[in-house]
């Protein structure tokens, strides 16, 4: 099915007229609201905050706020947290910070779309970001990098807000879907990452099955269809969002036509005009080579890809030394963000390096020390950074625009 999709912007009494979208595919619909089937992933640390999610919102698709350390796009937060070692004070300050990015992309979306907030299940605080997020007002939680099999009972309270976990195979798919079952509760959607493609923390047991053939978007969708039926789940009660590698609207085409309801898409949001990241940091992603992309293991033992800047090269070279070396010490940011991290813990398979100081130079825009998620595909607009506008009305619509000239170069 083609896709149509309307932009319209004015002013009415001085003020600025929210841009409408709309588009002739099947919209995504998550707790009764219909939704552009585009959903926008989370990423942190800081690169998805309000901006982006609050604008992707806003023309009515879901928009994702990465609930990691969020304090550090916010100054009097960073103040009074920045030389402490105090875990208390760290995590209080995120959930403060946490609250006022749910609000502020809340505020830019008007109503339209929906926020979502992503909590990566290996982090320490997780049930503590999962009820802030909630009592914050987010209209969903993507919950990745684990399975999220007590988020049903976490959310209790918070009927309205849909839960959708990040899974990458039927079997994982599966243990989800029995485990809620039994609690009475359905996932709102499913988001189907695929590993081999995505960036940041992928969802396999490690680096020698990241390619493996079983995670193809047409077997898990397949499969899952499949999972449906025999547990007698209708396929139309829960969405299937496919993630990892989407460029081009020939794969939204065929992807809908494999059963996906949506599709997710976090490298090409993040290099958007409106992305939170440093404008740097959206070069590093812009211009990195194939050649430039690698996979690796993250202190939370999970294959991770990224761009191999400087840092990332230097810590390669030396990532099987320091393995060696491996052992238990304190936590070098002092609020142990990780439930396991192999750096603190001394797990010598795991990554022995601190992401959060590393995503947070990348935030930044610090080539030098930073680390720079990406995924491992072209991105759909090349080298330039576009609002997220044109984006999502070139993935629906097949529209490119009119110049593709790199916002500040």
């Amino acid at each position: 099915m083609s896709a149509i999709l309307f932009a319209t912007v004015g002013h009415l009494h001085g003020k600025r007229r929210m841009i409408v979208l709309d588009t002739a595919f099947p919209k995504l619909k998550l707790k009764n609201k219909l939704l552009l089937p585009i959903v926008q992933g989370g990423m942190g640390v800081g690169v998805s905050a309000h901006r982006l999610a609050g604008t992707v919102a806003s023309l009515g698709a879901l928009g994702t706020i990465s609930s990691v350390d969020l304090r550090r796009h916010h100054p009097d937060l960073m103040a009074q947290t920045e030389k402490t070692r105090n875990k208390e004070l760290i995590n209080a300050a995120n959930l403060i910070a946490l609250d006022r990015e749910i609000k502020a992309a809340k505020a830019m979306a008007e109503g339209r779309g929906m926020v979502a907030v992503n909590v990566m299940r290996a982090v320490a605080e997780y049930a503590a970001y999962v009820r802030q997020s909630c009592e914050s007002g987010a209209d969903a939680i993507v919950v990745g990098a684990g399975l999220p099999m007590d988020l049903p009972e976490l959310t209790s309270e918070y009927p309205d807000v849909a839960l959708i976990p990040i899974l990458s195979d039927a079997r994982g798919i599966a243990l989800i879907l029995k485990k809620w079952m039994r609690r009475k509760r359905l996932p709102d959607a499913i988001v189907i990452e695929n590993p081999q493609y995505a960036a940041g923390h992928l969802g396999a047991a490690g680096l020698d099955s990241v390619n493996d053939p079983h995670f193809a978007f047409s077997v898990v969708l397949e499969g899952t269809l499949a999972l449906f039926k025999e547990l007698g789940i209708e396929s139309e009660k829960i969405p299937l969002i496919t993630a990892g590698g989407i460029h081009s609207p020939e794969q939204v085409r065929e992807l809908f036509a494999l059963g996906a309801s949506a599709v997710q898409l976090g490298t090409p949001f993040a290099v958007s005009e409106e992305g939170d990241a440093h404008m740097t940091f959206k070069k590093v992603l812009t211009g990195a080579r194939p050649e430039d992309i690698v996979t690796f293991m993250s202190c939370a033992g999970l294959p991770a890809r990224a761009v191999k800047t400087q840092w990332l090269a230097n810590y390669l070279d030396k990532e099987a030394k320091l393995q060696r070396k491996a052992g238990p010490k304190d936590c070098t940011v002092g609020f142990d963000c990780l439930h396991q991290c192999g750096l603190r813990d001394g797990i010598a398979k795991a990554g022995q390096f601190c992401i959060d100081t590393q995503l947070g130079f990348a935030l930044e825009g610090d080539v030098k020390r930073g680390l720079f998620f990406r995924g491992s595909e072209p991105l759909p607009f090349g080298s330039a950074i576009r609002p997220v506008r044109e984006l999502i009305d070139y993935l629906l619509n097949g529209i490119s625009p009119a110049t593709h000239g790199t916002l500040g170069a």
